[in-house]
């Protein structure tokens, strides 16, 4: 799967240096990570079927077969990152209860993305993307909140009281 991230980034360049963007290593990395646990909760935890919690996700059952068969979703590690469970379970519950929460939704999955980011889980593959690059020269992931989806929920916010 590392291969496909590899192959999956064009690289950027900057003053001769390839240019990395997390997010980019985020979309092919932490974000199935974390599918794979919301995926897995529902079917082991409540025991719906692998096609109710693909339409749930927004995912084609077969994903969530990957998911549940550790296939897909496991470059990154999540389970033993103990801040991360509680945001899991809570995007579970969202989804479970049905809730019309979509912005909360959002808001907490991009939390676990940043968490996920913060904890350093994802550096190896941005080494892998760019050997140069060393965690002791990289703190981006480390010390950086997503500006984006700050703004985003601001401004969604905002409308939806509207």
């Amino acid at each position: 799967m590392t291969y496909v991230i590899l192959i999956y980034l064009s690289p950027l360049h900057y003053n001769g240096e390839t240019l990395i963007i997390p997010c980019e290593i985020a979309v092919k990395s932490v974000i199935p990570s974390i599918k794979a646990a919301i995926a897995k909760e529902l079917v082991e935890k409540y025991g719906l079927k692998q096609s109710q919690a693909a339409e749930l996700l927004g995912i084609s059952q077969s994903a969530v077969s990957k998911y549940t068969r550790h296939v897909r979703g496991r470059m990154i590690k999540i389970e033993n990152v103990e801040e991360i469970k509680p945001l899991i379970d809570e995007m579970v519950s969202i989804l479970i209860e049905r809730k019309q929460k979509r912005i909360e939704f959002l808001q907490i999955f991009c939390q676990t993305c940043l968490l996920i980011r913060k904890t350093g889980l994802m550096c190896e593959f941005c080494r892998k993307t760019e050997p140069k690059i060393t965690t002791e020269e990289c703190k981006f992931c480390l010390s950086q909140d997503c500006f984006y989806s700050k703004t985003l929920f601001k401004s969604d916010t905002a409308n939806s009281k509207r």
